[in-house]
């Protein structure tokens, strides 16, 4: 049996449950069309739903038909529900996107497309209330070009024309079309599961028009997908039933699920095995018991107690972290003489159900906060509190969700030494990527400390939110890289590296330079033209921005983004001013350097040296007893060495040939300004106790050219040079000039110039430019004249790439990275390779140019057939 699971999503009121009504109908699995407005909607099937006629939470219900079996999974429309809309995202075969006709592309719109864009979701599109005033089916495709970008196909048009336009995606299919002026049925169906195409149908749910050529080409332009035989499966959902029975909501995404199969889930201590009592089928409010569900299928399971959503069984694979994030806090009041963990019970189930409401306690002034996503959401939590648990609840005034971040990057040392305990953690931070949220690696050797000591390390970096010392607010964007730790034989237990490792984040930032972040909203404004230079103020006095608005008629339209802080009650205001004509619909666009940072921590008044919950000094042991050492005190304390001070030490010389000759003519001292920024650096970094000369530049000797003298130097494999090829360009006049003018002319002149330098030197050379602003752009490599040409995948720097691909062969092999002046990135460039600055670079180079010059004037002077040989260079010509 064909079996798929189709997701409806669509932004609030655009008529998404009407049209899951509509295809439950047409397709024949219900008797009686129910409508939204009346409350009697086949899938609204709770009391606050029906009596706000829009859908909180997702449900499923069963389109069957001969051989074929659609899971269909209506959403959550309206934005503060979004993030029960996403969790469902990860368990579709297929999407439904509902626009309205009349209001056409919409914010929330475009957020769901991203989301589906980013899970590669195939799309069938469905153009509701086309039979209202104002619903043209030009503007509708015109819009959707214009926002998503090509592959969107009208179907609803004559089967000659549509088979045309599908043709244009595929080469392959415009021969066949050009021969036969058809195109089958199941090419159709492999671009629209390969996403090269949107079909798009135009009706009305209401009046059941478009609903039945929608459920065809549901039927017959899908695939199944393949699944392993190995058991998987997927959770999405958690709820309860009447009798407040937890149920596990899963796709089984490979082999077969038994009712009383053993199903298991974490690792190492945390793992744990119980048995699925029951398997439930559910459509609307009804289940029907299930003895297997096989693969691809939707069923909910009662007896497991661990589960959570996004949570992978069997073969299955962890769910990534949740794209929306909730940016408004609010304190939970309540009425009576409840005690707060009973009322924290309640919240927890809630949260279990709803991972995106974040319940918070605050054990010091015994306080229960709430992370949500809008106003909306608070009303329905308030009618849940009441209904399910029979509480009266409040909330205090509302705040915004602050992050933190670093500017810079700092190492982090945590020790963790009371009597009979012991763990040191040694941490780099770095800054982040916007959005990246936050990202853990290593460069600490098994050598040094064994792998279950690491792997536990990065357990604890990721179980807890770590906060700033800014506000209290919680870290993000940053690269936390593992450095070097330390166990001891008899007295390290589990439990002490998750001391170590919290300490050595917080002793991090507090060495470190932090900036605040606060949300952003993307909005898109429609008003009276009249109205228009209202709202341009407005944004303006919110500290927002925006582009060049566009007018439609008598009507404008303003797109921009602003704080979430100011934006937040807008609507009522625009709402005011236009007498009810204008619009608003915003999306978070994400976290961004907070507008007012001074007049926010200052009115937070966080003091991070009182913060009991998240220390900052590290425990030591003296004379048989710990005692706590401040954190402005650790460094000189800690027993672990950093391993980029190490290297930063040593003088590496950077090789010229298989031979490991060198020439000290192509070293540049650093100047006495220079030598300054450096220590000021270091001492940010590692602290003051570093000694002076340790920043000491290399002195250029007396001698300048050393013909025959070669420096021996342990063979470490090959020579490898990496260029970043933008830094270089922007360094260097001459090439800054012409890419002024014309960049690839630029990205040209540089590839010959080190085509020469490969040429002499004898290294390979890498030399890698940025793409990352190329959508879908992935990693590409071409090899011209010896050299390798790298443009770096989407959302990945040239930064990222040197980094990584330092790390991989620095090793093993003598590895030298020329990138910009800057000279902070001697602590990010670690890895064991040799920085050289685009200066120094500059000067090797014209020392390369200049001996090719004399080999080619020294050739003309040659007798036929003699071998010049350049003095201290193996190379012959």
């Amino acid at each position: 049996m064909k079996r798929l699971v189709f997701g409806i999503l669509a932004h609030v009121d655009s008529g998404k449950t009407t049209l899951s009504e509509a295809l439950l109908y047409t397709a024949g699995n219900i008797r009686r069309l129910g409508r939204v407005d009346h409350g009697d909607a086949f899938l609204d099937t709770f009391e606050i739903e029906r009596q706000r006629g829009i859908t909180i939470f997702s449900k499923q219900a069963m389109l069957e038909g001969d051989g074929w079996s659609v899971t269909l999974l209506d959403t959550p429309g309206h934005v503060d529900f979004s993030s029960e809309a996403e969790r469902t995202l990860s368990v579709l075969d297929y999407a439904v996107l509902v626009i309205s006709g009349t209001d056409g592309v919409q914010a929330h719109t475009e957020t769901l497309w991203n989301l589906l864009r980013s899970r590669g979701i195939p799309v069938f599109l469905f153009v509701n209330k086309m039979d209202l005033a104002g619903a043209a089916k030009w503007k509708i495709m015109d819009d959707l070009r214009r926002r998503f970008g090509d592959g969107f196909i009208d179907f609803s048009r004559e089967a000659d024309q549509v088979s045309e336009d599908i043709a244009m995606y595929d080469d392959a299919l415009m021969e066949q079309y050009l021969e036969s002026g058809y195109i089958d049925t199941e090419e159709t169906a492999r671009l629209i599961a390969q996403r090269k195409i949107y079909p798009c149908f135009f009706g009305s749910a209401l009046k059941l028009e478009g609903v039945e050529e929608l459920l065809d080409a549901m039927h017959e332009l899908t695939r199944m997908p393949e699944y392993p035989e190995a058991f998987g499966a997927k959770v999405f959902k958690i709820s309860r039933d009447e009798k407040d029975e937890r149920l596990t909501y899963l796709k089984v995404t490979g082999g077969t699920l038994r009712v009383r199969d053993p199903v298991s889930g974490g690792e190492g201590e945390e793992a744990w095995e119980e048995k699925a009592n029951q398997l439930r089928l559910y459509s609307g409010v009804k289940f029907t018991p299930m003895q297997v569900a096989p693969a691809g299928s939707i069923c909910a399971v009662t007896g497991l107690t661990r589960t959570y959503p996004g949570m992978g069984l069997g073969c299955e694979p962890q769910a990534e972290a949740p794209e929306l994030q909730p940016v408004l806090t609010y304190r939970l009041l309540w009425e009576g003489d409840l005690d707060p963990h009973t009322v924290l019970g309640y919240m927890r189930k809630l949260q279990e159900e709803d991972p995106q409401l974040k319940v918070e306690w605050n054990e010091q002034l015994r306080e229960i906060h709430l992370r949500l996503m809008g106003e909306i959401q608070l009303e329905v939590l308030r009618q849940i509190l009441k209904s399910r648990f029979d509480l009266d609840v409040t909330f205090g005034e509302g705040s915004i969700v602050y992050r933190e971040t670093i500017t810079e990057p700092v190492e982090g040392i945590g020790h963790y030494e009371p009597l009979r305990h012991y763990a040191e953690v040694r941490l780099l931070l770095e800054p982040g990527e916007p959005g990246s949220g936050l990202i853990f690696d290593t460069m600490c050797s098994t050598n040094d400390l064994d792998l279950n000591w690491q792997r536990l390390i990065f357990t604890h970096l990721a179980e807890k939110e770590h906060v700033g010392v800014l506000t209290g607010a919680p870290i993000t964007d940053m690269r936390i890289t593992l450095l070097a730790g330390r166990a001891h034989l008899k007295h390290t237990e589990g439990g002490d590296f998750r001391q170590a490792t919290y300490r050595a984040v917080r002793q991090g930032l507090k060495r470190a330079k932090s900036r605040l972040l606060e949300p952003w909203y993307a909005f898109r404004i429609e008003v009276p033209t009249e109205n228009i230079g209202r709202v341009i103020a407005d944004v303006q006095r919110m500290n927002g921005d925006f582009e060049p608005g566009e007018t439609v008629g008598d009507m404008s339209v303003l797109t921009g983004s602003a704080p979430v802080a100011r934006m937040k009650d807008y609507q009522k205001e625009l709402t005011g001013f236009t007498h009810g004509r204008g619009r608003m619909a915003f999306r978070l666009k994400g976290y961004l350097p907070c507008h007012n940072e001074e007049e926010v921590i200052e009115a937070i008044g966080y003091d991070s040296d009182r913060d009991v919950d998240n220390p900052c000094d590290s425990v030591f042991c003296s004379h048989g007893a710990g005692h706590v050492v401040p954190w402005y005190q650790v460094p000189s304390e800690a027993h672990t060495t950093s391993p980029l001070k190490t290297r930063l030490n040593k003088v590496e010389l950077p090789n010229q040939t298989e031979a490991a000759v060198h020439r000290t003519s192509d070293l540049v001292p650093f100047s006495k300004e220079e030598e300054e920024i450096l220590a000021r650096i270091f001492e940010r970094t590692y602290g003051t106790n570093v000694k002076r000369n340790t920043f000491a530049s290399v002195k250029k000797p007396v001698r300048v050219d050393l013909p025959n003298v070669p420096v021996a130097v342990p063979d470490r494999g090959k020579d490898y040079l990496l260029v970043d090829g933008y830094n270089i360009i922007f360094a260097w006049e001459e090439l800054k000039t012409l890419a002024d003018q014309d960049l690839e002319a630029a990205r040209a002149l540089l590839t010959d110039i080190l085509v020469n330098y490969h040429g002499y030197r004898g290294s390979t050379v890498i030399l890698v430019f940025d793409a990352y602003k190329v959508k879908g752009g992935v990693e590409k490599v071409e090899e011209v004249g010896g050299i390798y040409v790298v443009y770096t995948k989407e959302k990945e720097t040239a930064d990222m790439y040197i980094e990584r691909t330092t790390y991989d062969i620095a090793r093993k092999n003598r590895v030298r990275v020329a990138t910009s002046d800057n000279l902070e990135q001697i602590i990010i460039l670690g890895h064991g390779a040799v920085r050289v600055s685009a200066t120094e670079f500059r000067l090797e180079v014209e020392g390369v140019n200049k001996h090719i010059r004399e080999i080619l004037e020294s050739r003309k002077e040659a007798k036929t057939g003699q071998r010049i040989e350049i003095p201290g260079h193996p190379r012959k010509f």
